[in-house]
């Protein structure tokens, strides 16, 4: 009886307490594609997500129900850091539909400009003028904003009877009566939320050394984390007592908050007892603190290398290439070494009879295009106009008083024509791909399939190509396995190589990407095609694992563009929308929902990559 009435009246005063979503209501998801092209179009970084901003103290209301509630005192301030763009997951600000809709994309213009400084208010005065100047359009709407927000500013009441210094400022700043001599040096917690300005970031980080590291733990632990994408507010806690306490010196009913840090060593696979997201709400800051143990010692049978009697024959010494760090905004050379292996093959490949069938039909296909006429464009004449060379034509010769010819290059023909094409396929042979894919088959066996059925269809069509596959154990090993070079020959010894992939270690993609670019921008074709055939994101052991990782291959991408490759992903991850837009482009890569169709969609794409490079 007692939980029933303490629960209702709990719920009457939040209820109380809790504006409610009226006409003017704005949601975070109505607007979300609109939020990041304007932050994307303000400059700010690609890798940047959007997320739900957490509840920060803030100067609450001085009605006594508010208090007894202890509502108002907690709002979802906008934050920006280099990781994440945190917005209210409503908006409810003003009364006006449209000037909650011109907030959220005030926010966004506003975090793309924003300016690291000590100083809160310095930074989003700082912002502000950036962002103004960059988008003169925006000031009538900025200007709109301010003025509704300085008017709610002046009836509000806040606690006290007198504005506080912090206060003060923060109205003659919106007011732009700041002056460099008002110390302004304050915190979201000391004013009332000010919703035309974003706060810094979320997190305290700790030493890189200690932090860098995250944890993989089994999926079932993490359940909460991937239902609930609120952004929180973190601050790292340095624990001193080794001891675990196993008697608690007090009594629970003594505990008044939820943020006492008690070091309890616990196992990793509890169950959710439902309270988790109610008790990380209640808390201004989530504790973060250090086991003691890291992430070597929990996967240290990974790092554990084969005996070289069974390990891959080494080719050479290995060779040094670049990485690209993010967080310096430098490309650190010589700071990876590649070490080029060939497989022990015990046995010689026999494929099944499908793959067989399956090869010998793609096969006959890709024979028939050898000898295929070929579109060719920016012809004197031809069969039909090409559009692009068209509009290059009208664009160039406007304004322009040199005299047109009467022989435009602006047609298109087929005709039979040598292709100057060469290819070199990347195959993920990390120990990712030993999960398995369907029933019967892991996800090796179709890269292992794809592989092979690519070889013989590229081989039908007497293209030169390649095949690697990689992995790697830190920075110091990553392991590019040669199945064929480019002047090697398609036979028994390549299928041997092919049947003896197996899957180990990590994928350290930049350093193969820069490997394949290296050898491909020397090849004599004029058209280079470099092919990724992987399972996951890019990720290793030290620090190369999420935006690391995905910033140094997406660099090494646009190192590969700008030595004239063409880079393509085929991938089977489902959730490789989520992040190969950002290192491939939009038009760059293909998903393959299916993995028993891998390898006719590898062929597929390189057909269609052929037919518009080459």
């Amino acid at each position: 009886m007692e939980e029933v009435v303490g629960r209702w009246w709990h719920d009457a005063l939040v209820k109380f307490t809790t504006p409610a979503a009226s006409a003017a209501t704005v949601r975070l998801d109505e607007v979300r594609t609109a939020i990041g092209l304007m932050f994307r179009a303000a400059g700010g970084s690609a890798t940047v997500r959007l997320a739900p901003a957490s509840l920060q103290r803030t100067a609450a209301p001085s009605h006594w129900l508010y208090r007894l509630a202890s509502a108002g005192g907690r709002s979802p301030l906008p934050t920006c850091d280099p990781e994440v763009l945190a917005l209210p997951d409503s908006l409810s600000v003003f009364d006006e539909r449209a000037l909650n809709h011109d907030l959220y994309l005030w926010l966004a213009l506003l975090g793309a400009h924003r300016v690291p400084h000590p100083d809160w208010v310095l930074s989003n005065i700082f912002a502000t003028k950036n962002a103004l100047n960059a988008f003169p359009g925006f000031v009538e709407r900025y200007e709109k904003l301010n003025a509704a927000h300085r008017l709610q500013r002046q009836a509000m009441r806040v606690s006290g009877r007198v504005l506080s210094r912090a206060e003060q400022t923060v109205r003659a700043a919106l007011a732009g009566q700041w002056c460099p001599d008002t110390p302004g040096g304050v915190l979201p917690a000391d004013v009332a939320p000010v919703w035309l300005w974003v706060c810094g970031p979320t997190c305290a980080h700790a030493d890189a050394a200690d932090m860098r590291a995250p944890s993989r733990e089994s999926d079932s632990a993490s359940t909460f984390a991937t239902t609930d994408t609120q952004r929180r507010r973190t601050q790292v806690t340095a624990h001193d007592k080794a001891s675990n306490p196993f008697v608690l010196p007090f009594r629970a009913e003594a505990l008044m908050t939820w943020s006492e840090m008690v070091r309890v060593n616990r196992s990793t696979d509890d169950e959710d007892d439902g309270n988790a997201t109610a008790a990380a709400n209640d808390m201004d800051a989530l504790s973060v603190a250090t086991d003691g143990t890291t992430l070597a010692s929990r996967v240290k049978f990974d790092l554990d290398l084969p005996s070289s009697s069974v390990d891959d024959v080494p080719l050479g010494e290995g060779q040094l290439f670049p990485e690209w760090d993010f967080r310096q905004g430098l490309l650190r050379p010589a700071h990876v070494r590649v070490q080029v292996t060939r497989a022990r093959v015990d046995a010689p490949f026999q494929p099944p009879p499908s793959l067989s069938v399956m090869a010998r039909q793609v096969r006959r296909r890709m024979e028939v295009l050898r000898h295929a006429p070929r579109l060719q464009r920016g012809q004197e004449n031809g069969d039909d106009i090409d559009v692009d060379a068209w509009i290059r034509l009208q664009a160039d010769s406007r304004g322009s008083r040199q005299p047109r010819t009467d022989t435009p290059a602006v047609y298109t023909r087929h005709a039979v024509a040598d292709r100057s094409l060469a290819t070199w396929l990347l195959a993920d042979l990390s120990q990712s791909t030993d999960a398995f894919a369907s029933d019967q088959l892991r996800v090796i066996d179709v890269i292992r399939d794809a592989v092979y059925v690519f070889g013989e269809a590229l081989h039908a069509v007497g293209d030169p190509f390649a095949v690697w596959g990689f992995s790697s154990v830190r920075r110091q090993n990553v392991r590019l396995q040669k199945i064929k070079g480019m002047d090697d020959r398609w036979d028994a010894q390549a299928h041997g190589r092919v049947g003896a992939i197996k899957p180990g270690f990590y994928t350290r993609m930049g350093a193969a990407i820069r490997h394949a670019t290296h050898h491909l921008q020397h090849c004599p074709q004029r058209c280079r095609l470099l092919m990724l055939l992987t399972d996951g994101k890019p990720n290793d052991l030290d620090v190369y694992e999420g935006r690391y990782g995905l910033e140094d291959t997406r660099h090494a991408i646009g190192e590969a563009r700008s030595a004239g490759v063409t880079p393509f992903c085929v991938t089977v991850d489902p959730e490789g929308h989520d992040y190969l837009p950002f290192l491939f482009g939009a038009q760059g890569y293909v998903l393959v929902h299916r993995p028993a169709d891998l390898a006719r969609r590898l062929t597929q794409a390189w057909t269609q990559l052929a037919r518009a490079t080459a």
